[in-house]
């Protein structure tokens, strides 16, 4: 049940929202979207944002950034600037009785007057995951770099940790991870998807000569996903290559260009779609596939959402929102032969739609915020 709480200091406790960085079509960025309808009346901190290279949503939100935001290069290349993210992060100052800080690793540093909620997607992977964070082809220096800095960011990174007042995880993986970082109990709280059937469906140009819109278990398979090295594109890319399967591959990142050299005719890649767009792709799409280190499996519920199911590595996140045999199936290994392998197993299955978006159905923006408003009146003493 929705909280009938203003969150605005006079009825109920007053709450900010916190996010490290603005700069991204990724699915934290969706989650802050989601924390916003929980607590309208919050102003939203971040070190930098740029409306071009995030939701047009934000548009509209009362945002306050940092000083670093002044500096376009910042906004555009936001990792070349990790080593100064503590102090960036300690020159925020939040007035609220409860910071909700969603986190990948710098908002927890923000400092205020109040306690802090941190919303954990994972202790920050350049830290504890460095070498699924770089990738097999990190530049030198910015391996180099990572390596001078680590201890100094680690010590950092804890410290803000501990001075947190409640840890609330995305997922089980990620709750035995900050266990493990910080020696912290943090509550599983799912994240809930804003994808909607009631979306006004956009049709993708590029794809309509390409795939075959008269077959009802769809033509195509789909990733979506930030390109970064732990996201393990590549392997599903290479998986299709030659292959007579369509695959479209929907996102930005370093690894694009190195994508886009290796792929086959057979794989199409997209980026800044609107919400029309997407949910035109997962409403035709056969499967959504994903072979990535994903510490929270958000796809296979916007999938689901149009009863589509998935095909996902074995791994985090996907173990919370797939239902094995139900809603998609998993692979063993981030190899081509294993997505091959588990493909012809997906072929040869029957899905049932309806049954795939009943068990989505558990992830809404609705029990989020309910979960929220908990959380937060529990931490306010409410």
């Amino acid at each position: 049940m929705h909280s009938t709480r203003k969150y605005d200091g006079v009825d109920g406790p007053k709450v900010a929202i916190a996010h490290d960085y603005l700069t991204q079509f990724g699915g934290a960025e969706k989650v802050v979207l989601s924390m916003t309808k929980a607590f309208p009346d919050a102003p939203l901190y971040t070190m930098l944002y740029d409306p071009e290279l995030t939701y047009p949503e934000f548009a509209d939100l009362d945002i306050r950034v940092s000083a670093l935001n002044k500096v376009g290069l910042a906004r555009k290349y936001h990792r070349a600037a990790l080593p100064i993210y503590p102090r960036v992060a300690e020159s925020m100052y939040v007035d609220a009785d409860i910071v909700l800080a969603s986190c990948s690793g710098w908002s927890h540093g923000f400092r205020t007057n109040g306690k802090k909620l941190i919303y954990c997607y994972n202790p920050a992977r350049w830290l504890y995951q460095t070498e699924a964070y770089l990738g097999d082809h990190a530049n030198p220096i910015k391996r180099l770099g990572l390596k001078l800095t680590k201890k100094r960011l680690l010590d950092w990174d804890r410290r803000q940790a501990l001075a947190a007042d409640k840890y609330l995880a995305i997922s089980t993986m990620i709750s035995g991870y900050v266990k493990k970082a910080y020696d912290i109990d943090a509550e599983v709280m799912f994240a809930p998807v804003a994808m909607s059937r009631s979306y006004a469906v956009e049709s993708v140009e590029e794809l309509e000569d390409k795939v075959d819109l008269s077959d009802p278990d769809g033509s195509f398979y789909l990733v979506v996903c930030r390109l970064l090295p732990y996201k393990n594109v590549d392997v599903i890319v290479r998986a299709f290559a030659g292959s007579d399967r369509q695959l479209v591959v929907v996102g930005n990142g370093p690894e694009a260009e190195r994508l886009r050299s290796m792929k086959t005719d057979n794989v199409t890649m997209l980026h800044n779609l609107t919400d029309g767009q997407m949910a035109w792709l997962y409403k035709n799409c056969r499967a959504l596939m994903s072979s990535s280190f994903e510490d929270y499996g958000l796809t296979p519920i916007e999938a689901g959402v149009w009863g589509r199911p998935s095909v996902a590595l074995r791994f985090g996140g996907f173990l919370d929102t797939i239902d094995e045999g139900t809603t998609g199936l998993y692979f063993d290994e981030p190899q081509p032969d294993s997505v091959r392998e588990a493909l012809d197993r997906f072929e040869s299955a029957t899905w049932d739609q309806e049954k795939i978006k009943h068990h989505v159905s558990q992830f809404t923006e609705d029990a989020f915020s309910a979960r929220l408003h908990e959380a937060v009146d529990k931490l306010a003493g409410y």
